[in-house]
């Protein structure tokens, strides 16, 4: 019995201790909380709140109807194997599987290199003009660059003038259908490479300066510092943003891709996104909307875990 009370005492003396730890814990954090607040309600408002509405993807809903509750009619998977079986389905993954490639071989190491070249300029000056000017294009808004493009592009449009002057025999580029995946990955890397720098430069900054100082005593040039110090520095952050990256292989930047297209560039140019937008909410079908959209997460929710566990066994770098 005396063991027993001994025992249960300091049981309890010890969980009075990690509240007192947690309570001084929080006291200590308070501030801390406080900015992270709004930002969770935001996200508890605006990301987990509309979740519910995802039920409307196994309904046939009509807006002004409830979501739950008498009158509702289930389908099931209806909406999603409809467009699995449609007659776009093919051309749609086509597409989408195709500027996502291309994403992924020129839009996704361009801001690796560039950074790395930025590390490389020994004159400061000269690097805080060539990253301001290659910032500017990611806050230049959507609308702008694909009127621009589209303008650029046209019958009388600076670039296809600029191509007629060199003897090429070119039309509007805004209605070529093989021309549509090209332009828009040169858009997508003229916006982000920039702007997707600060990340890796931000971690080359806190490289040991000794590391290099080091290396150039040995004789080592320029590449092999690079390869040998910068390259695995940078490794856990590339691979994080390649899961990132690969997670979000099937959601193309719809809002530029719809700016940009037109029915004369569908063939190339239709992903999932645009379909969603045309079938959903143009054309009022909201349940298919959602279905095609939850299909999409899915999917994407898979090649992130898939991702995610290779990362982890072939290189060590993982998100989880």
């Amino acid at each position: 019995m005396a063991k027993e009370r001994t025992r249960s005492k300091h049981e309890i003396d010890m969980l009075e201790l990690k509240r007192a730890k947690r309570r001084r814990a929080i006291k200590e954090n308070a501030t801390l909380y406080l900015f992270m607040l709004p930002g969770i309600v935001l996200l508890f408002l605006f990301c987990y709140r509309p979740m519910y509405g995802i039920l409307i993807a196994f309904q046939d809903y009509l807006p002004g109807k409830p979501i739950i509750g008498e009158g509702v009619r289930w389908v099931g998977l209806k909406h999603i194997k409809g467009f699995m079986s449609s007659y776009y389905f093919r051309r749609l993954i086509r597409n989408t599987l195709v500027l996502s490639v291309m994403n992924l071989i020129f839009v996704f190491p361009v801001p690796i290199i560039f950074a790395l070249v930025i590390n490389e300029i020994i004159w400061p000056r000269t690097k805080k003009v060539i990253q301001t000017i290659t910032y500017l294009p990611h806050f230049i808004s959507t609308v702008v660059v694909a009127g621009m493009v589209t303008s650029f592009l046209a019958d009388d449009g600076i670039i296809t003038l600029l191509l007629k002057t060199f003897g090429l025999h070119v039309s509007s580029m805004n209605t070529n259908a093989s021309a549509f995946p090209w332009i828009y990955t040169f858009i997508k890397v003229w916006q982000s490479f920039g702007w997707g720098s600060i990340l890796y430069l931000s971690t080359m900054s806190s490289i040991d300066p000794g590391l290099y100082e080091a290396a150039e005593i040995d004789g080592a040039s320029r590449l092999k510092r690079i390869r040998h110090i910068t390259l695995p520095a940078l490794m856990p952050l590339i691979m994080i943003q390649l899961i990132l990256f690969i997670g979000s292989i099937l959601g193309n930047d719809s809002n530029l891709i719809l700016l940009l297209y037109s029915p004369a560039t569908y063939e190339t140019a239709d992903v999932i996104g645009t379909y969603t937008y045309r079938e959903g909410l143009l054309g009022g079908q909201f349940s298919s909307g959602t279905a095609i959209g939850l299909f999409m997460s899915i999917i994407g929710f898979i090649l992130t875990f898939i991702s995610n566990k290779i990362s982890d066994k072939t290189t060590g770098f993982a998100l989880w």
